[in-house]
């Protein structure tokens, strides 16, 4: 029985008088089983939890983990803000959690240039503010409990409860997992052979990635979908403290960042290990983020391209590294804690961003397929010396040794 950890929540406060300033921990029968729910900040960038109960090593489904045992400190380990939607009757739905209103029914596939003359042309609900979201405010509808089962067939990656997601047409020669969603967030740089791009996310396999806006067959218009939003508009924007004892703070989340990373890869396990036994700052609480914590740090406006760093706010470091050519000037992959379930074996794998170019091997050739701030996922473990490795249609480059960025909650 799946159990609904907000409302576990709220009636532990209504009955111990507990503060929502306190981290909570709600024990099994046994009292050696814990999962933690985190304190719930009231702010104009508050994240939504990515939806995710079950527990998983790198091949299978397990128990949850206790502390200090193998692969403890993964994102069910710790709920968040659960989301909540309300179905407004009107063809639009609010996030009771974002404060943001969106379109239930994105419609047909259509251009980037077209959507923007849509934008300001729409009434829906009796609203005219509408607006294309943000790449940030887009991902905060993601759920990280989807699939593709690697059979012709999927779990979406948002709440089909409350919204409309379609799939690729089939019968026109698309795949089923052509959903993709657009953003109004351009890459800053270019991808594959110096292609123009929009970020966008896909709901229905769960990737984030830029989109070329022209079909680089014929240069003729991309067509994807839109889902449009209004209100809210601070939501995605950081407001970042250095606290000058290697932490930076996000007041607009109410996150507390690792400002480096120690330089070091890892494996999955050995990143949650690594978070899980952090001193920083003076505080031990720290934890691998989830996939939708990790993305609000990203700084689409910055690209090893464009900005010669990562894409991250310059308060943050990250450790450069050569690509797989040997040339400098590119970032390495950075964990979240989030699964990605994907294929016929759908718990092999982790979600991490790409703070450099997201690159992939293409024609022979080594380009950056996707733009620094896409997301992707790695095998969670894996032989050292079988990678880096290419996975996919884009060759995308394979670590599963990556970097681990450390987060906690300031409340």
């Amino acid at each position: 029985m799946k159990i609904n950890f907000l409302s576990l929540f709220l009636l532990y406060t209504i009955i111990f008088g507990c503060s929502k300033n306190d981290d909570t921990i709600i024990h099994n029968e046994s009292d050696e089983e814990e999962v933690i729910i985190l304190p719930i900040p009231d702010k104009p960038y508050t994240i939504v939890d990515t939806n995710v109960f079950e527990f998983y090593n790198d091949e299978a489904i397990i128990t949850t983990p206790t502390v200090g045992k193998a692969f403890y400190g993964q994102d069910a380990t710790y709920n968040g803000n659960q989301p909540s939607y309300t179905e407004n009757g009107d063809g639009t739905v609010t996030d009771n959690v974002t404060g943001l209103m969106w379109q239930q029914d994105m419609g047909n596939k259509i251009s980037y240039d077209d959507a923007l003359v849509l934008v300001e042309t729409i009434n829906l609900g009796g609203y005219t503010d509408w607006r294309i979201p943000t790449i940030k405010e887009l991902y905060s509808l993601a759920q990280f409990t989807g699939q593709c089962f690697g059979d012709d067939s999927v779990k979406m990656f948002i709440d089909t409860e409350y919204f409309k997601q379609p799939i690729g047409d089939e019968s026109i020669g698309e795949r089923e997992i052509d959903g993709q969603t657009w953003s109004k967030t351009l890459y800053v740089g270019l991808i594959m052979n110096g292609d123009e791009a929009i970020f966008g996310y896909n709901f229905v396999d769960g990737r984030l990635k830029a989109y070329p806006k022209y079909k680089p067959s014929d240069g003729s218009p991309n067509t994807m979908y839109f889902r449009m939003v209004r209100g809210n508009q601070d939501y995605g924007k950081n407001n970042f403290t250095d606290n000058e004892d290697g932490t930076i703070t996000d007041n607009a989340t109410g996150l507390m960042w690792q400002q480096t990373d120690n330089g070091n890869t890892y494996d999955w396990e050995n990143a949650l290990n690594y978070t899980e036994s952090l001193t920083q700052g003076g505080y031990n609480d720290w934890r691998m983020p989830n996939a939708k914590e990790l993305q609000s740090i990203i700084d689409y406006t910055r690209s090893p391209s464009t900005s010669f760093s990562p894409a991250i706010d310059p308060l943050f470091s990250c450790t450069p590294i050569t690509d797989t050519e040997g040339n400098s000037g590119q970032y390495g992959y950075y964990w979240s804690s989030s699964p990605l379930k994907d294929g016929p074996n759908p718990y092999t794998d982790a979600v991490y961003f790409c703070f450099g170019k997201s690159q992939g091997v293409m024609n022979d050739n080594l380009m950056d397929v996707h733009g620094a701030g896409a997301q992707r996922n790695d095998p969670k473990s894996g032989d050292a010396d079988n990678y880096p490795a290419n996975f996919g249609p884009q060759g995308d480059v394979q670590y599963v040794y990556n970097f681990v960025r450390a987060v906690r909650n300031i409340e």
